[in-house]
């Protein structure tokens, strides 16, 4: 890689207005050169906002007039898996926004490509690089909070407009619901907070589908796991109530843990207290600073300063996904 990373991001949307461009364009060390989108117009006129150079409606002509060492893809799910397919045989490192794929099989034959090219496959698991999320981590990895034994989450939204989901809404674009879109950061978190145990047995309830090819707009579900650890989480698109609402909560044999608000309980002296570092916060937003985290990390494992996220990881989360998604077509418990 140069020294200065030459980097095109594929797809407009807003996830790479409110997000990415703001993040990248104040990181040293990178540049944007290229913006691809269907749409050339809105491409462009992105491209003029954050000053960068080009702008393509084609991802084959972005990879083979540009001299890029990275992409960045922030398309519509079911493009996912083509466009980092393309990016790796171009040689390129490659950061996707979540899901990778739309099947744990299309994951696998991603991860593959990435290893026989030698290439950096990253997945946009912001939620990760959260301070609060990074606090509770801490505490679990460390053991003070003693054996993990179960992980809760709930991402709960309110989208009244059919028009802010569009390709959402179709399910051979999306691939799923507010399970895939929600639930599959909350999953993450689950396994990851837990320190990754392997699931066993899934149990899933969808609500809110519509007609043979539309998605769920809510769900639950439990994720047993080896030595008795279970993660739940539930989900919706259609919550009624005050704000939107995303949390965790971390239960071990000694303490518990959670974020939003950030708090970490243990025993001292016969007492339960809250022992989270307390401090004042900083001026970025908390999405905001995830996503300079994130970029922060990408950039480390190109230069060869940090490690890569386990790609076991990902197969393990789009497995239990596609067995979620089973156990709610099914009506009955899945074993993995």
């Amino acid at each position: 890689m140069s020294e200065t990373l030459k980097l095109g991001i594929i797809g407009a949307g807003a996830i790479t207005q409110v997000a990415h461009l703001p993040v990248v364009n104040r990181l040293k060390g990178v540049e944007v050169v290229a913006i691809c989108d269907t749409d050339l117009p809105k491409a462009r006129a992105l491209a003029d906002r954050f000053r960068v150079r080009d702008a393509f409606s084609d991802i084959e002509e972005l990879l083979e007039y540009e001299r890029l060492d990275a992409v960045a893809i922030c398309t519509p799910n079911h493009l996912h898996e083509p466009h980092v397919q393309a990016a790796l045989t171009a040689g390129l490192h490659v950061l996707v926004e979540r899901p990778m794929a739309l099947t744990a099989a299309g994951a696998q034959r991603l991860l593959r490509q990435a290893e026989k090219r030698n290439r950096v496959l990253m997945v946009g698991m912001n939620h990760r690089y959260r301070s609060d999320v990074q606090i509770v981590r801490s505490f679990a990895q460390s053991g003070e909070l003693g054996k993990v034994e179960s992980v809760r989450g709930s991402w709960h939204v309110f989208r009244p407009s059919r028009a802010q989901l569009g390709w959402r809404l179709r399910r051979d674009e999306s691939g799923g619901g507010a399970m895939l879109d929600l639930g599959q950061a909350v999953l993450d978190l689950g396994f990851w907070l837990s320190g990754g145990p392997r699931p066993v047995r899934v149990s899933a309830a969808l609500h809110g589908v519509e007609g043979s090819r539309g998605v769920e707009h809510a769900g639950s579900a439990l994720v047993i796991c080896e030595a008795g650890v279970s993660i739940f989480l539930d989900v919706t698109w259609h919550h009624v109530g005050e704000g939107e609402r995303f949390g965790l909560g971390l239960r071990g044999s000694r303490g518990t843990a959670g974020i939003n608000p950030l708090h970490v309980w243990k025993e001292l002296h016969g007492v339960p207290t809250d022992v989270a570092p307390t401090g004042a916060s900083g001026r970025e937003s908390t999405f905001s600073a995830s996503y300079r985290a994130e970029w922060a990390h990408f950039l480390a494992v190109l230069r060869g300063d940090a490690k890569p996220f386990d790609h076991e990881e990902q197969l393990v989360l789009h497995r239990v996904l596609d067995a979620i998604y089973k156990s709610a077509a099914e009506g009955k418990d899945v074993a993995l």
